[in-house]
């Protein structure tokens, strides 16, 4: 090695299987930055061997990762190249003592994915305060990535434009919204006064370090976590009858919604999986009203991938108010009429998203049915009246079927990848309608929680369309068609701060725009550092004519 050599390392899934498929992915992502780099004058060389035993190149593991970086002098210039979704605890030790520059690096797929990995990365080195770059290309041969690298090389920095952002203030909205920011800021001290509780079904889910909330950045605002095991859930479930799960089942045939069911356990979705899912869905209900939780999340994907099926199906039906009664011990069901929010994947930033926006929503009347999503990919569209860049947001688990073009009628259920999650398990699955959104996103920097949120709007691409984003995505996902006011993809990706993001629909713009204004000033009100994102007065009409909606 020289003084000119670059070190490159990847940090991948804990599941060997995902491992292995993705791999090839990963190994052509290498290729291309060793080939780029190689032009600039500069040698890349890998920080760990591939495992021909193992069949990956990847860091698999948190101990694999610090035996690694013990070996990788702290000063030379680190690539993290990501093609897959990536664990950051894997590499996070070795990071955080790291003194040359960092640059976190991801092919522009939506395919395993790398851009979510990325995103990770980045919030957790933000929250952990550690400096990186990062940059982002479908090969690395367009000027935007090349002079990207060519300011890495050469400074350690990547300037970007993150314009779109500015600070949060009463005058940024205007005069007519004051209304709504005084009940939003009412909003807020109404919460820190009567104090809240959000149930965390074990935390750090997949290594998302910017996934946690400390304690002391919680309490001030009233929210307070209860620390609840993953087996607490499991043996929940097992005290559910299955008469109650199939009771369940009637309600969703009975709203139109269908399941793809085949009869292998090991390749196919089948009503046993279907009804499992269900009486996962049950218990969480009734551990929410036991331990008085205003909003959950539970981590699922280690721990209980190995012991039941996946929690997509009871997340997406946890987030809307319209879904099958739990009774409780005085025949009531339980939380009736409301959502139980819950935050997929333990991400406690998006939990307090979630529990802000049920009560703004609900305040102004409206669905309060919110989700996060993965930043997955995205791609210009030219087509029924769109002209411009269109993001897939997918999320396996916590979208409700209110947010789908039909609603539950336009719901399936799929059986979740074999390759993450062996026991199967249903996915609630649709086409998000087209409507206004307000989107954000809660995350630590400096030691302090800050917001970002925007408006836009949900585009209804062709059925062609939308099924080639599937295809070059996770098909069995549910998927939203979002276009992003006033914010362009790299100001998202250079910004953001994590491989979720917050959406929520309102009736039009106008309601829309209420509704930011309430949340911003009651983030605020609670000690958040909020940033308004893009163009907020925007409309859909600009971006689809109603014509081809």
């Amino acid at each position: 090695m020289t003084a000119r050599d670059i070190v490159l390392v990847a940090s991948g899934d804990s599941r060997l299987p995902a491992n292995r498929v993705c791999w090839a992915a990963q190994a052509d992502l290498e290729a291309t930055v060793t080939r780029t780099l190689a032009a600039m004058g500069r040698r890349v060389t890998r920080g760990h061997p591939v495992d021909p035993a193992l069949g990956h190149g990847f860091i698999d593991g948190q101990a694999r990762g610090i035996e690694v970086f013990r070996n990788i002098d702290r000063d030379a210039p680190l690539i993290v190249a990501v093609a897959v979704w990536q664990y950051t605890s894997h590499v996070l030790a070795g990071l955080t003592r790291h003194r040359g520059p960092i640059l976190t690096l991801a092919n522009w797929s939506g395919q395993w994915p790398g851009l979510v990995g990325l995103l990770n990365l980045n919030g957790s080195l933000t929250k952990a305060g550690i400096p990186y770059a990062s940059i982002w290309s479908e090969d690395f041969t367009d000027a935007f990535a090349r002079d990207a690298l060519a300011s890495w090389l050469a400074t350690g920095t990547i300037p970007h434009d993150r314009s779109h952002a500015r600070a949060f203030t009463d005058a940024a909205l205007g005069a007519a919204l004051a209304p709504d920011l005084a009940e939003g800021a009412r909003a807020g001290a109404a919460l820190r006064d009567r104090q809240a509780i959000l149930g965390v079904f074990d935390e750090g889910c997949m290594g998302m370090y910017n996934a946690i909330i400390p304690d002391h950045l919680l309490h001030p605002m009233g929210l307070f976590k209860e620390r609840l095991s993953q087996s607490a859930l499991f043996a929940a479930m097992q005290q559910v009858p299955e008469a109650s799960a199939r009771r369940h089942y009637q309600w969703l045939l009975g709203r139109g919604m269908r399941f793809n069911l085949g009869s292998d356990e090991a390749t196919d979705l089948t009503e046993h999986q279907v009804l499992e899912g269900l009486q996962m869905y049950e218990a969480a209900v009734r551990l929410a009203g036991q331990f008085g939780c205003a909003a959950i999340g539970i981590q699922y994907q280690q721990g209980l991938k190995d012991t039941c099926v996946a929690s997509d199906l009871a997340e997406g039906l946890l987030n809307n108010p319209d879904r099958p009664p739990v009774p409780g011990a005085d025949g009531r069901p339980l939380f009736d009429g409301r959502a139980v929010p819950h935050f997929n994947e333990v991400d406690e930033c998006a939990g307090v998203d979630a529990l802000l926006t049920d009560v703004v929503w609900t305040g102004l009347g409206l669905d309060p049915s919110n989700t996060l999503h993965d930043v997955r990919w995205g791609a210009p569209v030219r087509e029924r009246g769109v002209d411009e860049f269109v993001w897939v947001f997918e999320i396996s688990g916590a979208a409700p079927a209110s947010h789908f073009i039909g609603g539950y009628t336009g719901a399936t259920g799929e059986r979740q990848p074999a390759m993450y999650f062996p026991r199967g398990g249903s996915t609630l699955k649709g086409v998000s309608r087209p409507g206004e959104i307000v989107w954000s996103r809660v995350f630590v920097e400096g030691d302090r929680l800050h917001m970002d949120i925007g408006r836009g709007g949900v585009v209804r691409l062709s059925d062609e369309e939308t099924t080639r984003r599937w295809q070059a995505t996770t098909s069995q996902w549910p998927i939203m068609h979002a276009v992003l006011y006033g914010v362009s993809r790299d100001q998202l990706m250079a910004k953001h701060q994590a491989n979720h993001i917050q959406v929520v629909y309102a009736p039009d713009a106008g309601a829309a725009l209420r509704g930011l204004a309430r949340k911003a000033a009651m983030a605020r009100e609670l000690g958040i550092e909020v940033h308004l994102c893009g163009a907020l007065e925007d409309s859909l009409d600009r971006h689809q004519p109603a014509g081809h909606r």
